[in-house]
């Protein structure tokens, strides 16, 4: 599945709005195959995020769990932590990353 659809479910905070609306977006994006969707194909596209939006919504206010919230911080690190192993990178310690300038650029 697309790697940007992060589980919303269970965190301390809860998810925002928002931050579901983004999920669906990338879900619609997935299955359609289209980042931007033509003017012909707009109206469909947005009617399935907005129908995604809501089911995603009514599915995490509707599940219950005994299990304590996570923090997303702890979760954010312990991706970095295996993003690292898994690329053999060293993870980051502050969010200041500077990308290396293109060959050819000033």
């Amino acid at each position: 599945m697309c790697r940007n659809i992060r589980t919303l479910y269970n965190f301390d905070p809860p998810a925002t709005g928002d931050e579901i609306r983004a999920s669906a977006l990338q879900f619609v994006r997935k299955l359609s195959g289209f980042n931007a969707p033509s003017k012909a194909n707009e109206a469909a596209f947005n009617l399935a995020v907005q129908q995604v939006t809501e089911a995603a919504a009514a599915l995490i206010g509707s599940l219950t769990t005994f299990s304590p919230p996570k923090n997303r911080e702890t979760e954010r690190s312990k991706a970095a932590a295996l993003s690292a192993k898994r690329f053999g990178t060293s993870v980051p310690t502050d969010h200041s990353f500077k990308a290396k300038p293109r060959r050819g650029s000033a």
